[in-house]
């Protein structure tokens, strides 16, 4: 469903409307930018924490504030108020302008905002302000009790539940204008365990733009089942041999490694510098035409998802690579503008404390024509993960290590014992180009995703599973 209005009340929130805004943008634009916006953002956010069998923290708390960015050239001038009065508003104005630089000229924007026009991701159902602490933290006791009925090894459980509600208005010198409400929710369990003298842990997590729809007994149940049997599992695990091999990836969140390794080197920002190795790649093959790779703005409630991006792009589907050839790079405004393409909307910032850069939303790779028996019967000997804790990637090269938290051993075609605490190590593009085989199982993780660059955005990843013909395991023999 399309809404191409602005919802005034937010006129009433930030003190500003379209008559205030068009003054502070041409205050922003008065030393001679090129374009200028204002971000207004107000968030309120809780928080409940379950923690030695009680739920005995809540936290809550709200954010405030305006950004002002001005572009002249290739220069930027950006600075926020966590004051919305316009007196503060203007002074901000002044201070982005100066940044900008430039030298002063006349810019004539239209007389009237045009909403910007994009379709409800994420409408709420059950809005969290309606509900109390109390009917909240049922939910984290039901996950307590979930978890403890399925071992009686469980030393410790750490439950978090969080909601969010941000309001942003937005509004441009080219007379484009928004107004957007993100909801966010996220619940987790991390589950402690221990048998004779070893003890283990595992965590698990779930993440949604929705309202309190998003707590029910059916939740609480698959977190706690996935936090007790991952947990369990690595009892029976150990470290794999080392050395290079094949990999098959699991589907899921193993598209982890597909975000930081890979899709970091998509951002147009990287590109327009000539830092990311594929920069010089556009139309090319870069790997197997059974490969389809997108960044998507539009998946239902996903943590990823975005109505519209933070510079007024409405969310879209953007096919990075498409059967095997670089389709595409991922732009705000600026990159856009230098490569003369169409934005992709992957404008977003952390808040409005920060200027609006490329990034990510949910990227995954789309089904191949394997099935994941295939790519598994394949393999004489490697590795099959489907955990990944964290990782470390240098965009530039795209040289990445990531820690393995779960997985098993292929034998002869079959998985065999479970595996645990090993690194895979490789580089993104060559990683990328080795692999053979793409199964037709993806799923879109929905955990609690965050990635940093500078500064940190939600987001989702996945994949179906895939073979790569060869990574190197960093495991050390037990």
């Amino acid at each position: 469903m399309n809404t191409p209005t602005i919802d005034t009340s937010f006129f009433r929130l930030f003190g500003a409307g379209e008559q205030e805004a068009r003054r502070i943008l041409d205050a922003a634009l008065s030393k001679g930018g090129d374009y200028a916006d204002i971000f207004f953002e107000h968030t309120v956010s809780n928080d409940l924490s379950l923690r030695d069998g009680e739920v005995n923290s809540v936290r809550s708390h709200i954010d405030f504030g305006a950004g002002i960015r001005v572009l002249k050239g290739d220069r930027t001038g950006y600075a926020f108020s966590e004051s919305t009065r316009f007196e503060d508003l203007m002074k901000a104005a002044a201070t982005a302008a100066e940044i900008a630089g430039g030298t002063a000229a006349e810019v004539t924007m239209p007389e009237n905002c045009t909403p910007v026009s994009y379709t409800d991701r994420y409408p709420v159902v059950s809005g969290w302000e309606e509900h109390s602490i109390v009917e909240k933290k049922h939910y984290l006791l039901m996950l307590r009790d979930f978890i403890n009925r399925g071992s009686d090894r469980i030393v410790s459980i750490t439950g978090n539940l969080g909601d969010m509600l941000t309001r942003v208005l937005f509004f441009n010198s080219l007379g484009e204008c928004f107004s957007d409400t993100r909801p966010m929710a996220r619940m987790s369990a991390t589950v402690v365990m221990k048998n004779g003298s070893r003890m283990e842990n595992f965590y698990s997590s779930r993440s949604y733009r929705k309202g309190f729809e998003f707590l029910s007994e059916e939740l609480a149940a698959s977190l706690a089942d996935e936090a007790v049997k991952g947990c369990m599992r690595l009892f029976e695990a150990s470290r794999p041999p080392c050395g290079e091999m094949p990999v098959v990836m699991g589907a899921g969140g193993s598209g982890i490694l597909l975000h930081e390794a890979i899709g970091h080197s998509f951002e147009a920002d990287f590109n327009r510098k000539g830092v990311s190795i594929f920069s010089d790649r556009m139309g090319k093959q870069v790997c197997s035409p059974d490969i389809n790779i997108v960044d998507d703005g539009t998946l239902p409630h996903f943590r990823g998802s975005v109505n519209v991006d933070d510079e007024g792009v409405p969310g879209q589907k953007t096919y990075m690579v498409r059967n095997g050839i670089l389709n595409s790079y991922l732009h705000d405004r600026i990159s856009a503008r230098h490569y003369g393409v169409a934005p992709t909307g992957n404008g977003r910032r952390e808040s409005f404390r920060y200027m609006p850069i490329p990034r990510m939303r949910s990227t995954y790779m789309e089904n191949g024509p394997a099935t994941e028996e295939d790519l598994i019967r394949s393999v004489k000997k490697g590795i099959y993960v489907d955990n990944f804790a964290n990782g470390q990637v240098q965009i530039g090269a795209g040289d990445f290590t990531f820690y393995v938290k779960s997985g098993y051993l292929i034998e002869d075609g079959r998985l065999t014992r479970p595996i645990k605490d090993t690194n895979i190590i490789g580089n993104g593009p060559e990683a990328l180009a080795s692999i053979t085989g793409v199964a037709d199982n993806l799923i879109v993780d929905d955990g609690t995703w965050t990635c940093g660059k500078g500064q940190y955005c939600p987001v989702s990843c996945g994949m179906p599973s895939v073979l790569v013909s060869k990574l190197n395991v960093g495991g050390i023999n037990e």
